[in-house]
């Protein structure tokens, strides 16, 4: 396990920028100082059908373009957008919200293992034997945004742990992106309400693309 400060040269640039940033990193696997392309995947825990295939399709493409797959390792959203990147072989870390000896949820103890094997890292501001808590994961949520050049939300209710990260990424200047869903969907009225409040609508990958190459030339 590597312990990396704010002066470290290999401490991610775009993590230094935000408000404050984590004193110290925890970080098992391969960080770098930059990423390319580093993107931001959440959203609800209790996944339904449209929000599998919509995660699918997205980070399919995504990381076949070369983005950086950045989430919080937690059921739902944020573990199918690993465990999809892992299959097109692309790089994604995992911002866990508790030591990186209690690996949470326990179910994810086999992904986490895959993501540093492939190439990837599991990061924490919290030192080994810290339990997961309500106060850790949404502090967590700013170093999923803080790490990445946007968010993603594809399906989030309104009270969602992903809506915390969208406002976080507001926070720090980083672009939101949602996907939009039925007005009676409730796993949709997250994303709609973010659109509402001026994150850009996206339908396929090609429009987060577009925008995120834009803003690293």
């Amino acid at each position: 396990m590597l312990t990396i400060s704010l002066k470290d040269k290999n401490y991610p640039q775009l993590l230094k920028e935000i408000y404050g940033p984590p004193k110290q990193l925890y970080c098992l696997g391969k960080l770098k100082s930059k990423e390319k392309f580093p993107l931001a995947v959440v959203g609800t825990r209790k996944i339904s059908f449209y929000g599998k295939k919509t995660t699918e399709y997205f980070v399919n493409v995504l990381v076949q373009a070369g983005l950086t797959i950045i989430s919080g390792l937690a059921l739902g959203i944020d573990g199918l957008a690993h465990q999809i990147a892992l299959e097109n072989h692309g790089r994604t870390l995992a911002v866990l919200g508790s030591g990186l000896d209690i690996i949470y949820p326990p179910k994810h103890k086999k992904l986490a293992k895959e993501i540093i094997k492939s190439g990837g890292a599991l990061l924490s501001e919290y030192p080994p034997k810290t339990r997961p808590s309500k106060l850790t994961f949404p502090a967590r949520n700013r170093i999923v945004s803080g790490l990445s050049l946007g968010v993603l939300v594809i399906e989030a209710p309104i009270k969602s742990g992903a809506l915390i990260t969208a406002r976080f990424a507001l926070e720090q200047g980083r672009e939101v992106f949602a996907v939009p869903g039925g007005i009676y969907n409730e796993n949709s009225q997250g994303c709609n309400f973010l659109i509402k409040m001026g994150a850009k609508p996206v339908t396929k990958p090609e429009e987060i693309l577009e925008i995120l190459k834009s803003i690293n030339q």
